[in-house]
């Protein structure tokens, strides 16, 4: 495990980042005392079906905030949107 300084943390960010990409694990230190840990996150199971088809390019993904559907849903007047929900399934 390697660190890294607050200061040099700051200056060098995308640099220690790619290092964290590239699977090492970085302890952020200031003053010489350990106070954070930067590691690569692991994915977790549950979206690894996503990244599956991304890669086979079945579905695809720019990396931005999904932007919602074209046509919004408009409420009716009056009523709750579990009241809408149920009304949809039946």
């Amino acid at each position: 495990m390697q660190t890294v300084g607050v200061r040099d943390l700051k200056a060098r960010l995308s640099h220690h980042l790619d290092r964290v990409r590239a699977g090492q694990r970085l302890i952020v230190t200031e003053h010489g005392r350990p106070v954070a840990s930067i590691q690569p996150v692991e994915e977790s199971a549950d979206t690894e079906w996503i990244r599956r088809l991304v890669d086979a390019r079945r579905a695809s993904w720019s990396g931005g905030k999904p932007k919602g559907t074209p046509r919004p849903i408009v409420a009716k007047p009056g009523k709750s949107a579990s009241d809408i929900v149920i009304e949809d399934r039946g």
